[in-house]
């Protein structure tokens, strides 16, 4: 299988979070969830919030939620560049479930349109990271 992996890097504004080989590179495409394996196509596609999914090249496998952002795929190199992106691991639960209701709450009372919509934004982040950070209990 070894000879079956490609570069990934997946990068924020703020830091690198993975850079390694991987087999099988997953993420939930705006029009569709995608896949990325060794010789893919070139590539440059746009994700929404959801949970991506990687199995290193030593056979392990890594969950993310992310918020969105863009996928590059050239040569067997795959560049990553999100928005906001957590491992699974690195998922405060309690935070998460906190900004769910505190959103829930909001979302209840009498608030204009534009602040609806982005709390409905929040709302969707929190319950992404939850669902994703389910996986681990």
């Amino acid at each position: 299988m070894a000879d079956k992996t490609y570069k990934l890097e997946i990068i924020t504004p703020i830091r690198v979070i993975f850079s390694g080989e991987v087999v099988s590179f997953s993420a939930p495409g705006v029009v569709g969830g995608f896949q990325v394996l060794f010789n893919h196509a070139p590539l440059l596609a746009e994700f929404g919030a959801g949970e991506i999914k990687l199995q290193e090249s030593n056979g392990n496998l890594a969950y993310f939620a992310t918020s969105g952002g863009y996928v590059d795929v050239v040569d067997n190199n795959v560049m990553v560049l999100a928005e906001t992106i957590e491992r699974l691991e690195e998922i405060d639960i309690p935070r998460a479930e906190t900004a769910r209701d505190r959103a829930l709450k909001k979302l209840s009372e009498k608030i204009s349109e534009t602040e609806r919509n982005t709390i409905k934004v929040e709302l969707d982040r929190a319950l992404n990271r939850i669902r994703v950070a389910e996986k681990r209990r």
